[in-house]
């Protein structure tokens, strides 16, 4: 199929103004396809030939101001309207539409809990026309008003109300929406149990496939209390009320992306709807994913991007509005902890690779949507949300929210780009807020800051705020500036108790200003030198820092004394980016967690370190003969975890422990035990979920075979517990296993939904199989390139996310990536998820050196 290309957005957005789509949709033709009718409403401004996009299984007719168009004017996704004379038109489009189990277009779903099926589009970014003809681009906005029919049994939602037809059983009409994009356009369908409220006039829901309903049932009152909360905030926030006619957040099978912004309609994947125990930091994080998404009802869905070169316009608003709004709205008040040790890595590891971007890219590196798909990643998310928040912190919160305010007030049910959105800010702040972006948006890599530290100084110097530490002539910082980007960064300063070493006593903390340029920034201090000094406490800048020899010192020994989990994250970071970098040996990382994790009162701390030193050190960044030592290191750790709350205080941070303690058996008799006993002795009790988890580490360490996963299998009839024995069975240490693994993932056949083909990568390669699944390797990356060919971008993404592979840290891999990369025929959604797969190899391979 083509692709759109930038160069024809821009012209079919000069020739056309497009004003309505009338979409009758039919969903009672089978598990194959679905009848799709389309009327559009278009004025030409001037003379000329553009074309609509439509994928459909069959065209039946193609109709333009009522004359039937050849049947060649449809090729390659496209039907060409040519000799379009000034003035309106109207174009109706018939066709039979593909169902998609990959999550692209309009999904279906059979639970195998209750053989009831479910339907849902998802047309972001480019998959529209796999539901409905369109001119598939963001900047040609149009009402939307869509009509279904399905079994009479089914619910209907979609971007506006959606009501049945007393006249026609089975058949239901949406209310007519705003101006929308094509990629918002969305339609959930089928047996759905549904919980609803009203809040400020309009009417909420939450929906849910029925073998999930009492689940819902059970976090209805929590889901709603975070959304009337993010919503009322966000109404103090900006002047422009939420401008659609209802909220419905639908959790929904199978589902690629964590949630999707569809106005009315946001569909969430429906692990959120948790069925089994969970951590706090797992319901905080749902939180900020419904703050996340209700800020695009603004950021994306009220003002949208005119091109996808400003995805961050969406994404990144999103992310620093969602972490923000739950902070200041709900109980959760360490959300920004969270933020910096589980989601900023994500944009860190981003931008070091060679496939980086800057946060806002020249449009002319975003030729088409197939490069626009590349970069949903952790720069737009994560590194874009960090640059706002210093954004923030150097323009002051009053003119931010003033330039947003006027942003919106510009371009409301429009479309708006970079500029636009500076110009906004300018024009509320004497800042030079275009200088700034030009150093933050426009350029790509990560800066690095690093302290030198002398007892020589003035006493007194550029500093604000400073705070004296006894007596003196004074001291030096000086800040080190490896980059190219302004920073304004808060300096913390700390001390060892007298009487607990432990504990690391604050001072008052430095405010610095460190220029764009390279270079050094020189602050005379009074008092003493503390014995740690912490850059960028508060983790208010997106930078690497290092420490100085002595601060390292202090929180080798203290770092669980510091009294901020904040500062420990900023910490914890700069450690897993020293080990990334060559600088700490992962030894190193491994005996600070073991030192300081059984003291850790942050869960959100606990799990992310316990998770990057299994899968990163242990399983990669060590030779495999010190694996068993570290897997040992974390054994520990667990163990410590777990005697600490074995008095029921703290379950959250016990089922972290439980969960670490499962990752890292060596022996399989502990766990074996409690599965047979159905319980961790002290508790939790084993619930659906941590049975997988322990008969997935049984099976990868050759302890269960193919009965026991048939038992369990029988034991949990959910789509969950079907992912969870196909997991199981591709980790079985045998050959056969492996084989028909391989043949699932990428064989002939193709039946694997999105969701069947990650967990049966997920339960392919493992460190203990390495000499049992080196020969796949040979064939790993030609199979990659024929499934993502075959099966199209979604499963390109899971067949290198989740199918490489990483339990191989070998030259061979490596050589074996570089030849299938030097191939033309490679497809762009599996060609930069493999070369960032093989540049964490590259990384992984110095390290070992």
């Amino acid at each position: 199929m083509s692709v759109l290309t930038r160069d024809e957005a821009h012209a079919r957005a000069a020739l056309l103004d497009v004003h309505r789509y009338t979409i009758d949709l039919d969903l009672t033709r089978g598990a194959e396809i679905f009848g799709s009718t389309t009327v559009v409403r278009f004025t030409a401004r001037e003379a000329g030939d553009t074309f609509v996009e439509v994928r459909p299984t069959a065209l039946h007719r193609v109709e333009l101001d009522g004359r039937p168009l050849a049947d060649q004017a449809h090729a390659e996704g496209r039907v060409a309207l040519t000799g379009l004379t000034p003035g309106e038109h109207e174009l109706r489009v018939v066709a039979d539409m593909p169902y998609s189990h990959t999550g692209e277009g309009m999904h279906r779903f059979t639970d195998p809990a209750d053989g009831h099926v479910y339907l849902y589009t998802m047309c972001c970014q480019s998959d529209a026309p796999l539901v409905f003809a369109c001119f598939d681009q963001p900047d040609l906005k149009a009402e939307f008003a869509v009509s279904v029919t399905a079994p009479e049994d089914w619910t209907v939602l979609g971007n506006g109300v959606a009501t049945r037809d007393a006249a026609r059983p089975g058949h239901w009409r949406c209310a007519t929406t705003p101006p929308l994009s094509t990629y918002l356009m969305a339609v959930a369908a089928g047996p759905y149990h549904s919980v609803r409220t009203e809040h400020a006039g309009l009417p909420f829901g939450l929906h849910v496939r029925r073998s999930l309903a009492a689940h819902l049932d059970a976090d209805a009152e929590e889901l709603f209390d975070v959304t009337r909360r993010c919503f009322d905030r966000y109404h103090e926030l900006f002047d422009e009320p939420y401008p659609f006619d209802s909220y419905d957040q639908a959790f929904v099978p199978e589902f690629n992306s964590g949630a999707m912004e569809n106005p009315g309609l946001v569909t969430f994947r429906d692990e959120f709807v948790f069925r089994s125990a969970v951590t706090d930091n797992q319901r905080q994080t749902r939180g900020m994913v419904v703050a996340h998404e209700m800020a695009h009802m603004w950021f994306g869905d009220l003002v949208t991007l005119r091109w996808w070169d400003d995805i961050w316009l969406n994404e990144s608003f999103a992310e620093y509005m969602g972490y923000q709004v739950l902070t200041e709205a709900t109980g959760w008040s360490d959300t920004w902890t969270d933020f910096a040790i589980a989601r900023k890595s994500w944009g860190y590891d981003a931008d070091q690779r060679p496939s980086t971007h800057p946060v806002a890219p020249d449009p002319e590196a975003v030729p088409d949507t197939a490069a626009a798909r590349l970069n949903f990643d952790g720069i737009s998310y994560a590194k874009g949300a960090s640059a706002l928040r210093q954004l923030v912190a150097w323009l002051g919160r009053d003119a931010f929210l003033a330039g947003i305010n006027a942003h919106f007030a510009a371009h409301r049910f429009g479309n708006a780009t970079l500029a636009d959105f500076l110009d906004s800010l300018a024009g509320a702040s004497d800042r030079d807020v275009h200088g700034w972006a030009a150093h933050w948006l426009r350029t790509s890599g990560v800066d690095t800051l690093v302290p030198e530290v002398t007892a020589e100084g003035a006493g007194s110097g550029a500093a604000e705020n400073t705070g004296g530490g006894g007596g003196g002539a004074g001291w030096r910082l000086v800040l080190r500036h490896e980059g190219t980007r302004p920073h304004r960064l808060r300096v913390g300063l700390y001390d060892r108790g007298a009487d607990e070493p432990g504990r690391l006593l604050p001072r008052e903390p430095v405010h610095a200003d460190v220029p764009a340029e390279p270079g050094t920034t020189a602050l005379d201090l009074p008092g003493t030198r503390p014995d740690l000094v912490l850059l960028n406490d508060g983790d208010l800048t997106y930078a690497k820092i290092r420490l100085d020899a002595r601060s390292w010192a202090t929180v080798g020994a203290a770092l669980s004394g510091l009294p901020d989990a904040l500062s420990r994250a900023v910490v914890w970071n700069a450690a897993r980016d020293m080990v990334r970098d060559g600088e700490l040996p992962p030894t190193a990382y491994l005996d600070a967690a073991r030192a300081h994790l059984p003291r850790e009162t942050d869960n959100g701390i606990v799990q992310t370190v316990l998770a990057f030193a299994r899968t990163e050190v242990a399983d990669r960044l060590l030779p495999p003969a010190d694996r068993p030592a570290a897997l040992a290191t974390l054994r520990a750790v667990s163990r410590e975890l777990l005697d600490a709350t074995a008095d029921g205080r703290d379950p959250g941070l016990r089922l972290t422990a439980v969960r670490a303690a499962v990752a890292c058996a060596a022996d399989p008799a502990e766990p074996a035990r409690w599965l047979a006993e159905g319980t961790v002795p002290g508790g939790p009790e084993l619930d659906a979920e941590l049975r997988w988890r322990v008969l997935h580490r049984l099976a990868v360490l050759g302890a269960v075979g193919e009965a026991e996963i048939a038992a369990e299998a029988v034991r949990d009839t959910s789509a969950t517990g079907r992912e969870g024995a196909a997991r199981c069975r591709a980790a079985r240490p045998t050959a056969e296993a492996k084989a028909a693994a391989w043949e699932a993932l990428f064989g002939p056949a193709d039946e694997l939904s999105n969701y069947l083909f990650a967990a049966t990568a997920q339960g392919f390669w493992h460190p203990e199989h390495a000499d049992l699944v080196r020969p796949y390797a040979e064939r790993y990356f030609a199979a990659a390139v024929d499934v993502a060919e075959r099966r199209g971008p979604s499963l390109a993404h899971f067949a290198a996310a989740e199918g490489f592979p990483r339990a191989l840290v070998e030259p061979r891999v490596l050589e074996l990536g570089e030849e299938c990369l030097a191939r033309p025929d490679v497809p762009p959604a599996l060609r930069r998820p493999l070369a960032d797969q093989l540049d964490d190899l590259r990384r992984a391979l110095r390290v070992r050196r």
